[in-house]
């Protein structure tokens, strides 16, 4: 029988379901155990693990991702809490130069089974430094693979896939979508890393977002039904790798790409998956791609300006509507 539940309950689920199955994962982080989570997403594993599986550290993300790689490297797979993206900065130096080059700079000899979970995004009120889309920090490290899950079946699956791989992979959790609702089922397959999510087809146009951006080009897409203009959407779901396939086979039959990112331009993954796209497909395209970002500032704390800095259903609507008419 499938279950019910909000996108915070399915991580809890996901991590107790792959500590069941495998006895070598342990959870890491602040507040993860007696305490379940700062946002709740870990709640009931501690009583459930005890503390040897389900550890409290200190309020240090070096400690913790750096206590995580050591075990993963010895046998372990850790899954270590970032308990905000923004704060993997204080830890860049552990997951860019250790945790991801490991595996390369031992020739394969010793895998990096580690999955770093961190709690990302804008759209809940907690400003600058708390809200970020860290993810596009790391797309220019080789080693890494990137999990960006917008519905509560992906976060799910992918977190159980993350787990199960033998390289390291961040798996991205948007705070504003914690309410969200989605549907379990046991015994679900993982949702393999590097493929895409067609989550409409379309005949006029590709948009493709991940995230909170998927949820609001859903709704920009169902605005422009109304007006005969059909859309199809792709949710990549892993940056990397990334599945531009299944992307150029929708653009073969649309022409047309529009790129939703939650993050300004430059250095984003949408200006990545653009420029690709131009470099090696131009001939597939009737119009210039167009990049729906955020302005170029930090992530504003004043609600009215928070809403205004991220892309809404009506201005991504707009952005699509000019490029079919082009």
């Amino acid at each position: 029988m499938s279950d019910q539940m909000n996108y915070r309950a399915a991580i809890s689920r996901a991590l107790a379901d792959a500590m069941a199955a495998d006895d070598r994962v342990i959870l890491i982080g602040e507040d993860v155990g007696a305490a379940g989570g700062a946002f709740k997403s870990t709640a009931g594993l501690f009583d459930r693990f005890g503390p040897e599986r389900v550890r409290d550290t200190p309020i240090s993300e070096q400690a913790i991702v750096g206590t995580a790689f050591g075990a993963a490297v010895m046998g372990l797979r850790p899954v270590a809490e970032i308990m905000f993206a923004d704060f993997a900065g204080v830890c860049f130096d552990q997951i860019a130069n250790q945790v991801a080059k490991h595996r390369y700079m031992t020739g394969g000899q010793v895998t990096v089974p580690l999955t770093i979970r961190m709690a990302n995004g804008a759209g809940s009120g907690f400003a600058a430094q708390h809200s970020q889309a860290a993810e596009n920090w790391f797309l220019n490290i080789p080693g890494l693979k990137i999990a960006v899950p917008a519905t509560v079946e992906d976060l799910y699956g992918l977190t159980r896939s993350a787990i199960e791989d033998d390289n390291p992979v961040l798996v991205f959790e948007h705070k504003n979508l914690f309410s969200i609702k989605g549907t379990v089922n046991p015994g679900a397959p993982p949702v393999p890393l590097g493929s895409a999510a067609v989550v409409r087809d379309g005949a006029d146009v590709t948009v493709v977002a991940t995230q909170q951006m998927r949820h609001r080009g859903v709704q920009a897409a169902e605005r422009l039904a109304a007006e005969g203009i059909d859309v199809a959407l792709i949710d990549p779901r892993t940056l990397v790798p990334f599945d531009h396939a299944t992307v150029i086979d929708s653009l073969r039959r649309t022409s047309r790409l529009v790129v939703v990112q939650e993050a300004p331009e430059a250095g984003g993954w949408g200006a990545s998956l653009i420029s690709k796209i131009t470099r090696e497909h131009w001939d597939l395209l009737d119009a210039p791609p167009v990049l729906v970002a955020t302005p170029d500032t930090p992530v504003p704390y004043a609600g009215e300006l928070e809403a205004a800095w991220l892309p809404d259903a009506e201005g991504i609507a707009a952005e699509i509507r000019k490029v079919v008419a082009y």
